[in-house]
């Protein structure tokens, strides 16, 4: 949704996909929110040691009319965030943990706000529909997003819907290729760049399976290839610089995709039931 749009998260999120020029522009506003407000292009473009078109070009970029637009929505963030009576700042410390976890709290509330501003109630509405009436979910996933690929299968499964997750690449290649127009491939990736991930997808389209990507970047490979798709926010580099990575957007998304079909789906609770009477005993 253009008028939630968030500067910090739309940096944050694409920000791997940046050129290095591209980087220098986005490191420099997200450290000078503030003055940034007050600037011209010509003056940023000295101060992040790139061009004026090169700045033009980076806001178009990251979904922005011009440099003035992203000013503008830049203002209502900073006023935002002064506006809270809880003063909070991106710094992380062991020497302070209270005002730390109040830095860390701040930001992942943002991060599932912004993903929820940002989702189509409409295509989330369309998603639900293919998940639900899927005949397999594979849900697949490289690296540190395995762990959601398989909570989001566990969940699926457990309100009657047959889903599949794999740990293994080689295995998740070859389900893949089995399947067929009536099953649903849910790709997550934070970046949206893999070439794994595009081949799998790239060979479920080829047996007609629907494809849907979780991803930070509308604009990626991954995001663009799937038939639909669902906009992450991530604003973990001002936590921790050039590491990006949070898995917190992509869990609540899997948990709100559960939690609509808990609902609408007829016998979701006994499917859950069901299986919550057969593992008991292990619970014991």
């Amino acid at each position: 949704m253009q008028e939630d749009i968030s500067v910090s998260g739309v940096l944050c999120s694409s920000y791997d996909s940046f050129f290095e020029a591209e980087k220098k522009i986005a490191d420099y506003i997200l450290e000078h929110k503030s003055e940034i407000i007050d600037m011209t292009v010509a003056e940023l473009a000295t101060a992040s040691k790139t061009s004026d078109a090169t700045v033009s070009r980076f806001c178009r970029k990251c979904g922005f009319h011009g440099f003035h637009h992203l000013k503008i929505t830049l203002a209502k963030e900073v006023a935002k965030e002064k506006g809270s009576n809880i003063q909070v700042s991106n710094d992380i410390s062991r020497d302070d943990i209270a005002q730390s976890l109040q830095n860390i709290l701040a930001n992942k509330v943002a991060e599932l706000t912004q993903t929820i501003s940002m989702m189509d109630t409409e295509e989330l509405n369309q998603i639900l529909s293919l998940i639900e009436h899927a005949g397999t979910v594979q849900l697949v996933a490289v690296g540190n997003t395995i762990p959601v690929a398989m909570d989001g299968a566990f969940k699926f499964n457990q309100l009657g819907i047959t889903a599949a997750a794999g740990t293994i690449w080689e295995a998740q290649m070859a389900y893949t290729c089995n399947l067929g127009p009536e099953d649903v491939v849910l790709v997550i990736s934070n970046s949206g760049f893999s070439k794994r991930l595009m081949t799998m997808v790239a060979v479920a389209r080829e047996n007609g399976s629907k494809t849907i990507a979780i991803t930070n970047n509308p604009g990626s490979q991954l995001a663009q290839a799937c038939d639909y798709h669902i906009t992450t926010a991530t604003r973990e580099k001002l936590l921790l610089g050039e590491f990006c990575f949070s898995r917190v957007s992509a869990t609540t998304v899997i948990e709100i995709l559960y939690l609509f079909l808990a609902v609408s789906m007829k016998d979701s609770h006994s499917h859950i039931r069901r299986h919550e009477i057969a593992i008991s005993d292990d619970k014991q």
